[in-house]
């Protein structure tokens, strides 16, 4: 980590790459402009009545120079049946971006290019609070007029370093393969905590449950690692996406920051993907035995694929362990291919395993499992201190015959399943290092972690 002990001078480094400069604002603007006018105009000829708001960080300030996102939303009458809502969203889409595509979130929107901006147009109901939403997407407008009421512009500076901070720590994203941070959980922490040093000094001292209530509706309590209570909405938690990895990494790079701060904790070093040989080496060196079962994964958007994967590798993970495998570590990720990765400290067990019944005076359960085992293949029963106990033959004995004849048969994502029964391939052991090819970022990652 390239560092400086003068976290002023670092800081001043990181504004001249994140804040945007007057050109790039000027482009922004204009473009704005033009994207309400255009939606204006498509909503006259449609003859529909709806206002149009621009939302988001750009609308706010807060984006990191070349993050270029222009999210503009059209408000339609809540009375509006949602089929309706859905079909004249799309047609303005559209209309003012004519070589566009379809997105689907709650419900479908139009997504393009214009002048160099990505552009989502969005259709919501213009309802009269966060508290009466129609769909998820009605709270974005509330949570633009909160911040923006607040946020100045030294706080929206602080909320750009924040971002970076995330994202060079690899913390910043609500989707659910990352689990992290949003734009919108970072704008109300800075403006909890004021600052961008404040916040991280904030972080660096939090103590899971952390409970943050920016407007003080005090109504209800969250089962999660860190509670944002939404200030325009007091049933939802805005970070209950955050993962308790997330909360901690960013308490650890917190801490690491003000006790030496440096300019790679925003812009790291990128990591070199891990090659084939590499892979077999580090395998060999940790005398381990890794699993990989690769397959197509279902044709799902990633916010639905990476639960579902998740759930099939803790189904996968507990079925081993049921069965007396050791599992070390494991890992789950997708590409054109996805993969259940699973590493094993013991991947083969003994022939026999110990099966203990119950105490001998433990009538009539005792007998019912003596009478079960004394005339069958296992070892005994015999008496070890007052229970009767067999040693009975292994149905399985080596983690990669569980895989291949019993995966189908542990809790997967219900999507995953099928997948799965129609086959997979599995490699094992130094086998594993051909995954390389497509996964050497998450292989590097894999062995060698950093927090």
């Amino acid at each position: 980590m390239t560092t400086s002990r003068d976290p002023e001078a670092v800081i001043e480094t990181v504004r001249e790459r994140v804040d945007p400069d007057p050109g790039e604002r000027a482009a922004l603007e204009a473009a704005v402009d033009s994207l309400v006018e255009r939606t204006e105009a498509a909503l006259a000829d449609l003859d529909v009545e709806a206002s149009v708001l621009q939302v988001g960080s750009t609308a706010r300030g807060t984006w990191v120079s070349g993050d270029r996102d222009i999210d503009v939303f059209v408000q339609f009458d809540p009375e509006l049946p949602r089929a309706d809502l859905e079909r004249l969203g799309l047609q303005v889409g559209r209309d003012v971006l004519p070589d566009g595509h379809t997105e689907f979130a709650e419900h479908p929107y139009v997504t393009g290019e214009f002048r160099g901006f990505a552009v989502d147009l969005v259709p919501c109901y213009a309802v009269p609070d966060a508290t009466q939403i129609q769909s998820a997407v009605d709270r974005t407008p509330f949570h633009n007029a909160y911040l923006k009421a607040r946020l100045d512009e030294e706080l929206a500076g602080a909320v750009r370093l924040f971002k970076q901070f995330l994202k060079g720590i690899g913390s910043y994203g609500s989707d659910l393969r990352t689990e992290g941070y949003s734009g919108y959980i970072a704008e109300l922490l800075v403006l909890e905590y004021g600052g961008f040093r404040e916040t991280l000094q904030a972080a660096s001292e939090w103590h899971p449950p952390v409970h943050l209530d920016p407007a003080e509706h005090g109504t209800r309590s969250f089962d999660d690692p860190l509670v944002v209570v939404d200030p325009t909405d007091p049933e939802r938690n805005v970070a209950a996406v955050v993962s308790n990895a997330h909360v901690a990494r960013l308490t650890h790079h917190a801490r690491q920051f003000l006790t030496d701060p440096g300019v790679d904790f925003f812009f790291p070093p990128a990591r070199s993907p891990m090659d084939e040989d590499a892979a077999r080496r580090a395998i060999q060196e940790r005398d381990t035995t890794p699993l990989a079962v690769v397959f197509d994964p279902p044709d799902l958007v990633a916010d639905q694929l990476y639960p579902q994967l998740r759930r099939s590798l803790a189904g996968l993970v507990r079925g081993l362990e049921n069965a007396g495998f050791d599992v070390l570590r494991s890992e789950t990720w997708a590409r054109d291919r996805a993969v259940l990765f699973v590493e094993l400290s013991v991947a083969d067990l003994p022939a026999i395993e110990r099966h203990e019944g119950p105490p001998v005076h433990a009538q009539p359960h005792a007998e019912r499992f003596y009478e079960t085992y004394v005339d069958s293949e296992a070892i005994g029963p015999f008496i070890d201190g007052d229970r009767y106990v067999v040693e009975r033959p292994r149905e399985i004995t080596s983690a990669e015959q569980f895989v291949a004849e019993r995966l189908t048969t542990v809790a997967l994502g219900a999507q995953i399943e099928p997948v799965l029964e129609d086959g997979f391939v599995l490699h094992s052991g130094t086998d594993v290092a051909v995954l390389a090819e497509g996964f050497g970022p998450e292989l590097a990652a894999y062995f060698h972690p950093t927090p």
